[in-house]
């Protein structure tokens, strides 16, 4: 794996004095809650390839808002439709050429060792602190909103939210036990042993969950174009499948 985006090597790319630039790397900016899944699939892809992939995770409006910065990106795997959205209006995604790859579902965490009794959303109510990604604008903590919305909570909780960068910050807190409980992904939960589902939100009454791949800017180089594929490949398929992702879509 290649040097992540961070704020030091974006500076020194703008200047001029970033890292040489390398015809077969390729650059893929995605959500924190892809870091497990595409670091294996990325590690495989480099043995097969001899191409190099350099990941930049995070809350996906933080990546988006990168990309519209000028940071160099190939390919942007959002965990919601509207920061990839965002980016096609401002031209950086071509029409057309983005897909939905993937669904997660939403769990209800709280640290292994608690004794909180936490069976459904009415019990939800009687959190005196909730960890969320930033429910205003990253997507784990959009999710976590709209569910708290459909089930007519979010005006007596959202004063006790604790908002994170991202989901995995969100799992953190948890695991911590610096927040009580925390609404994350199901494949994030799956991660950790020092939390425990509380309850699954049932995908039929959940929010959608889509995840979206697009190359950004122009024509993909052909080490883009062929991550790309692989990443919605079958193959890749079985990966996501194996880390607890539903797959959307596959070739």
């Amino acid at each position: 794996m290649r040097l992540p985006w961070t704020p030091l090597v974006a500076l020194a790319a703008l200047l001029g004095g970033g890292p040489p630039a390398r015809g077969d790397e390729v650059t893929v900016f995605a959500a924190a809650s892809l870091a497990n899944v595409l670091g294996e699939i990325g590690k495989a892809f480099e043995d097969a390839s001899g191409h190099h992939v350099a990941f930049n995770f995070g809350g996906s409006n933080d990546l988006a808002r990168q990309i519209e910065a000028g940071a160099p990106a190939d390919l942007f795997f959002s965990a919601d439709q509207a920061q990839m959205d965002r980016l096609e209006k401002a031209g950086l995604v071509r029409p057309g050429q983005r897909a939905d790859v993937l669904s997660n579902q939403l769990v209800v965490i709280v640290p292994a060792s608690s004794t909180e009794r936490l069976s459904g959303p009415a019990d939800l109510a009687k959190l005196k602190r909730l960890a969320l990604a930033d429910p205003e604008a990253v997507p784990a903590g959009i999710y976590a909103r709209r569910y708290l919305e459909t089930v007519g909570l979010w005006p007596a909780l959202h004063d006790r939210v604790v908002p994170t960068l991202d989901v995995r910050a969100a799992l953190a807190a948890v695991e911590s036990e610096n927040v009580p409980a925390g609404i994350v992904y199901r494949t994030d939960a799956a991660l950790s042993k020092r939390v425990r589902v509380a309850f699954e939100v049932p995908r039929a009454s959940g929010p959608r969950i889509v995840y979206v791949l697009a190359p950004v800017g122009g024509a993909p180089t052909p080490a883009a174009r062929a991550l790309l594929a692989e990443l919605r490949s079958a193959r890749a398929a079985r990966v996501y499948e194996r880390h607890g992702f539903v797959v959307l879509a596959a070739h």
